[in-house]
């Protein structure tokens, strides 16, 4: 099944949109408090189009997750009693408690290893908020981890040009499938 060709095709276009910046920045804000969709799906075709802003792309995308790593932290911090009944609702309660446990045991360490790998981040800022950590240390934490994820990502795809693309466009069915598996098993076992 060919679904991820075209996802892949309209990410593409809409990585070349005058507004893609924006769109970027939008969605890597939303994605550190609340939504579900990764900044990387953008990010990687935005490099893919132009990769001589590779390393701005990257910036866009950090800055705009740390800021809403932010956002994610004041609900957190002072909405959390809002917050819980949404957090058993779709599923991510069980893994705030681990998180929860996690800050008590690796502290800062933890919003950098998060920012870094595919953890929901959302759930690391919310849980940090939640758990009264140090703020400043939070942001520069989100900053450095989600820097490290988005920089890596640019530079990937801008070093493997237009090879990368034309290996991403052969290979992004497969590639989305085993996301996929991989998502649902690791809700699965965080369930």
């Amino acid at each position: 099944m060919r679904l991820f060709s075209a996802l892949y095709d309209r990410a593409l276009r809409w990585a070349a949109h005058r507004h893609a910046v924006q769109y970027l920045g939008g969605l890597s804000f939303a994605e550190a408090s609340f939504f579900p969709v990764p900044p990387d799906v953008m990010l990687a075709p935005m490099v893919l189009a132009r990769r001589e802003r590779a390393w701005f792309f990257a910036m866009v995308a950090t800055l705009g997750s740390a800021f809403g790593g932010v956002l994610g932290y004041v609900i957190g911090h002072f909405f959390f009693e809002a917050v819980e009944p949404v957090l058993h609702e779709v599923g991510y309660w069980d893994t705030y408690l681990k998180v929860r446990g996690w800050f008590s045991e690796w502290g800062v360490w933890m919003v950098f290893i998060a920012g870094f790998t595919p953890i929901p981040y959302k759930v690391i800022t919310i849980a940090a908020g939640a758990a009264t950590m140090s703020f400043i240390p939070f942001v520069i934490a989100s900053i450095v981890g989600r820097g490290a994820r988005f920089f890596l990502v640019a530079g990937l795809i801008h070093r493997g040009g237009e090879p990368m693309q034309a290996a991403l466009r052969r290979h992004i069915d497969s590639i989305g499938w085993v996301c996929v598996v991989l998502a649902a098993g690791a809700y699965l076992y965080f369930r």
